[in-house]
């Protein structure tokens, strides 16, 4: 396994203490550019539960989201929220998703949100 990049790791670690959820990052993960902001995982899982609860056929998935996550040291996962995965020229979804993803599957990173503009 690769060393974790320390700095993203620190910013992972910083959204996880509760202090922000404001932090916007981009990242790429295998060929994927994932553009959003970050959630602590507990406030991430809560929001998944509830748009599971709210479908007729997926529902009984949300409980899976509501149980604790286990913590064995800094974070492994990045947990963004009003994320889009970008395409040519479009973010997918439009209005933002919610992406999990593995820090050591990051292969480059910059601080901010992409969007498009026709301007």
């Amino acid at each position: 396994m690769s060393k974790l990049d320390e700095l993203l790791v620190d910013v992972a670690t910083l959204v996880e203490s509760g202090h922000s959820n404001q932090m916007s990052l981009t990242v790429v993960t295998g060929g994927a550019v994932i553009t959003g902001r970050l959630a602590p995982e507990a406030v991430w899982r809560q929001r998944v539960s509830e748009v599971l609860a709210d479908s007729a056929s997926l529902g009984e998935f949300s409980a899976v989201f509501t149980a604790t996550a286990r913590r064995d040291g800094p974070p492994a996962h990045l947990h963004f929220h009003m994320a889009r995965i970008l395409q040519g020229a479009v973010g997918i979804p439009e209005t933002g998703g919610m992406y999990r993803v593995s820090i050591a599957d990051v292969s480059a990173w910059t601080m901010g949100d992409f969007s498009y503009s026709d301007h």
